[in-house]
């Protein structure tokens, strides 16, 4: 079903979702704990700390042993869920995520905090852009980056509830709810916030309600835009994908992430293979300046203008 309502004009910062659903799914079951490196603050997990003191184990910065912490509680039936920043969590931690978590196939859950390029002044160090390259091809992890505040509570419900590996991919950036009644989250599926028939936008996370924009003042040019809100990276929703393809003929592809190896580059090979047609993906082709986070977005094209433009590209590439 489409959903063509305005986007929502208040903010909300995902993360205060994040732990207010962490904490009622708490007090619910008590196998769920906490593991932090040191970023009790940062992760917003100050009330559950208080509420929950001895089921909040901080490692101090050690994020590979934090990941190994994880696994064993894991491995001893508790639901860790293991969080940091993502730069630090999926990078400093890569081998223990692939071997303690992936291919082990541990029940944890990886909450990387401030993701994409919302540490903009710290520069590349703290950018995480390229957490969805290395954790995307790794077996029995579920990728999501949640859209906005009410999706992202329903995604540590669903986390919860699975068995298995999980990476939340949350951003400090405060975004719109978008005003679609009746939504449903269901993990591995896309959802649709426009329809539309002369070419589709697939977004993730932070840019969904700008994709959501775009396709409205497209709109009023006379271009129909399909935009999909594809929250779950890994496993990708392929036949969303393919009837995009097919029905629109054109994609354009917004991620805060690298161009390279996350929702673009999943597209790209899915479409590349199944159902060739032109790709233009939007987000950070390597390592970005320092700069705040709405400077970044509108530098590399992740804005209203941005979208808009990579649409009009695609386009012209279906006309010749």
């Amino acid at each position: 079903m489409a959903h063509d309502g305005p986007v929502s004009a208040g903010l909300h910062d995902c993360r205060n979702a994040w732990v207010e659903t962490l904490e009622a799914l708490a007090a619910e079951d008590e196998r769920i704990v906490a593991v932090v490196n040191d970023s009790t603050g940062s992760s917003k997990l100050g009330g559950f700390q208080k509420k929950f003191p001895d089921r909040l184990i901080n490692v101090g910065i050690a994020e590979q042993l934090m990941v190994g912490v994880g696994a064993g509680l894991a491995n001893g039936g508790r639901i860790p869920f293991v969080s940091a920043a993502s730069c630090f969590l999926t990078g400093r931690s890569l081998e223990q995520v692939k071997a303690d978590v992936a291919y082990a196939n541990f029940n944890v859950k990886l909450v990387g905090q401030s993701s994409g390029v919302a540490y903009g002044e710290l520069g590349a160090t703290h950018h995480s852009i390229e957490d969805l390259a290395w954790l995307r091809p790794l077996t029995n992890i579920t990728v999501i980056a949640p859209a906005d505040a009410w999706e992202t509570a329903e995604a540590v419900k669903w986390a919860a509830a699975h068995e298995g590996p999980v990476y939340l991919r949350l951003s400090r950036m405060p975004v719109p709810n978008l005003d679609m009644p009746g939504r449903v989250f269901t993990a591995g599926k896309a959802e649709l916030v426009r329809s539309g028939s002369d070419v589709t936008v697939i977004a993730c996370g932070t840019t969904v309600h700008l994709a959501a924009e775009a396709a409205d003042k497209l709109a009023d040019k006379g271009l129909s835009v399909r935009v999909l809100n594809m929250a779950t990276i890994n496993p990708l929703d392929e036949a969303a994908v393919l009837a995009a393809a097919r029905e629109t003929g054109a994609i354009v592809t917004v991620e805060e992430a690298s161009v390279r190896g996350g929702l673009g580059g999943a597209v790209a090979e899915l479409t590349a293979g199944e159902c060739p047609v032109p790709v233009e993906r939007l987000g950070f082709p390597g390592f970005v300046p320092t700069g705040s986070t709405e400077w970044l977005f509108e530098e590399f094209g992740l804005s209203v203008p941005g979208i808009s433009a990579a649409v009009r590209k695609v386009l012209d590439r279906v006309k010749r």
